[in-house]
């Protein structure tokens, strides 16, 4: 596919070419991935393919943000936002942690980790898409738990980024390494209850 930042081209095929996009990503990396593996899988002709997306690497940075934009929809319809800070903090870990581990959350990491030489900005739109998104949303909730006087913060960008770190305590290094990819429902509450528990120490009232 041709180089060149391009916008998708919107059309009933779209999320069509997408499910099956995400799919040969999933398996085959972005460098394994081929143009014909994700037109079959899609169930479309590669001049249709190609109609959407010209760019391998745009059609790859659609997928992950389509999917990391679903999953955190999806994660801030689940909370109780009204809850008590420490309740609503425990949600919001919870789920940061879950996808963080999960089976996409990882292939999607090691895929701008390992193309970002070669292609720098998959990582810059990545983060754009993810972990931006994630610390936008956090600082908008800590103005409303501030207003409420459940919370002091004085930096929110810092304490956002810093409360995302806490989530990966122990269990992103055993993963980025390689030592575990998989873990319990127990080893994800005790990194949940560690970091609420941390920064609540830090930043409640």
């Amino acid at each position: 596919m041709p180089d060149g930042v391009i916008e998708p081209k919107r059309g009933r095929k779209y999320d069509q070419v997408l499910d099956g996009a995400r799919q040969v990503f999933m398996a085959d990396g972005f460098e394994g991935a081929s143009v014909d593996d994700i037109a079959r899988a899609a169930g479309v002709s590669k001049a249709t393919l190609y109609s959407y997306f010209p760019d391998k690497r745009m059609l790859f940075m659609e997928v992950a943000k389509n999917e990391c934009c679903r999953q955190a929809d999806e994660a801030i319809e689940s909370i109780e936002m009204d809850a008590p800070v420490q309740q609503v903090l425990c949600d919001i870990a919870g789920q940061m942690i879950d996808f963080i581990t999960s089976n996409f959350g990882q292939r999607i990491f090691r895929i701008c980790v390992g193309e970002s030489d070669r292609f720098p900005e998959l990582g810059r739109e990545f983060y754009e898409s993810g972990p931006m998104m994630i610390r936008d949303q956090l600082v908008a909730y800590f103005d409303e738990a501030i207003a409420r006087g459940e919370l002091r913060i004085e930096d929110k960008m810092l304490a956002a980024d810093q409360f995302h770190e806490l989530c990966k305590a122990d269990l992103f290094p055993r993963m980025v390494f390689n030592l575990s990819d998989e873990f319990t429902k127990a080893e994800k509450m005790r990194v949940v209850n560690g970091a609420v528990d941390m920064f609540m120490a830090r930043y409640g009232t």
